[in-house]
């Protein structure tokens, strides 16, 4: 009996754990996931400093002429205290000395000889970086389930953080079986075809964060298919495409039986991809994805991204959504959730008007795909429809306005 999508991820979330962990240095950890909490170990700023390049100045010398007779600059350790009459010169990022009140702007005094002439209003503490206004020392920076971005690097060496835990990335093997298929650097023939899904499988996989390892393709036969399993058994995911089907030729999962598959569902309520079948080999996840190539990249992009962000121990696992607006009307057969792949501009969604199963161009063009409910027949334009990204880009062809007004 086939499950619905809903249940499939629930099969997927009920057995896939994140992986063990290693330590690395920070320069090395971009887009691992964390496996620790971090705290910081001290406030940022370390201590009160300038804001700007100007003076240190006390409240009640506003509109005063005051004597300048020092200058701190950045990375200054100076002991020099602030008295009323005088001003201290002092460059961004510099220490505030003791008993100054507030940092004026050079460019709003007046220099006379070795004096200048301040404002007539000053505001206590202005221009002043007060110490651990950004960070607090032993708040919490970056959370266990966090990935590493660069900016969250940033952090850490703020902090003078080295070296943190992470999970290891997934480690993942991919396989196609077919007699038909050959790879793109051999030859065919007129009755055969170039395998696509493998090596789609193989970059998707990479721009997720995977260690991959392609096996090979298969031939339609138990001992061929037998071979790359054990190729493939040491990994944490082995995703395959073709042979799960009911033909005479689809060996896949039958392969699979021999080594103790235990299946967790191998239908779903879904077009296309309906034969998509999940389950374990001892501690060795599988994803067979039926062959035809757009039914495999899209049930790819629904069920293995599930398994891999789980397996990553990102705490956001689950897929995310776009709300948006259908660009024009689409009409579509009702009967089965469905898959729809289409073009989403940053304010509407177009969905691909021609495509099947077997195509691979519509993958091309398409940066999106949403899931359409089997009771409906259309989608009318401006209707709020959830997408779901494939591979983002929001940089524009053509220059753009950037401003909020």
């Amino acid at each position: 009996m086939a499950v619905t999508i809903e249940e499939a991820l629930t099969y997927i979330y009920a057995n896939t754990t994140a992986k063990s962990l290693k330590i690395l240095p920070i320069e090395e950890i971009l887009g691992y996931v964390l496996a620790e909490d971090v705290v910081a170990s001290h406030n940022l700023p370390p201590y009160d400093n300038s804001a700007m390049d100007g003076y240190a100045v006390k409240i009640e010398d506003a509109g005063k002429e005051v004597k300048v007779n020092h200058t701190i600059f950045a990375g200054d350790d100076s002991k020099e205290e602030l008295n009323c009459g005088f001003a201290i010169k002092i460059m961004t990022g510099a220490k505030i000395p003791n008993g100054c009140e507030a940092i004026v702007p050079i460019e709003d005094v007046t220099t006379i000889d070795s004096a200048i002439k301040l404002p007539q209003t000053i505001k206590s503490s202005k221009h002043i970086r007060l110490c651990g206004e950004d960070i607090k020392s032993s708040a919490t920076l970056l959370t266990k389930g966090q990935r590493i971005y660069a900016h969250h690097i940033t952090l850490l060496a703020s902090q003078g953080i080295s070296h943190v835990k992470v999970y290891k990335k997934p480690k993942i093997a991919i396989f196609a079986s077919g007699n038909e298929l050959k790879m793109h650097f051999e030859n065919v023939k007129s009755h055969q075809l170039y395998n696509t899904n493998s090596p789609t499988f193989f970059s998707r996989a990479l721009e997720l964060g995977c260690e991959v390892d392609f096996i090979g393709t298969a031939c339609d036969s138990l001992n061929d298919i037998h071979e790359h399993i054990k190729s493939a058994i040491d990994s944490d995911l082995i995703i395959t495409s073709g042979g799960v089907s009911v033909g005479d030729a689809d060996f896949t999962k039958e392969a699979f039986g021999a080594f103790g598959y235990e299946i967790f569902f191998d239908k779903i309520e879904i077009k296309p991809g309906k034969p998509t079948t999940f389950g374990r080999i001892k501690e060795t996840l599988v994803l067979n994805l039926p062959g035809n190539p757009l039914a495999a990249a899209l049930n790819f992009e629904l069920f293995a991204k599930s398994i891999i962000l789980a397996l990553s121990g990102d705490e956001a696992k689950y897929i995310g959504i776009i709300e948006t607006k259908m660009t024009n009307d689409y009409m579509l057969k009702s009967g089965r959730r469905t898959l729809i792949p289409g073009y989403f501009d940053g304010s509407s969604f177009e969905p691909q008007i021609s495509f099947s199963p077997g195509m691979i161009s519509p993958l091309a063009v398409s940066n999106s795909y949403i899931i359409v409910d089997e009771n409906c027949e259309i989608l009318k334009k401006d209707a709020k429809v959830k997408i779901i990204p494939t591979r983002f880009s929001f940089n524009s062809k053509e220059a753009v306005n950037l401003i909020n007004s």
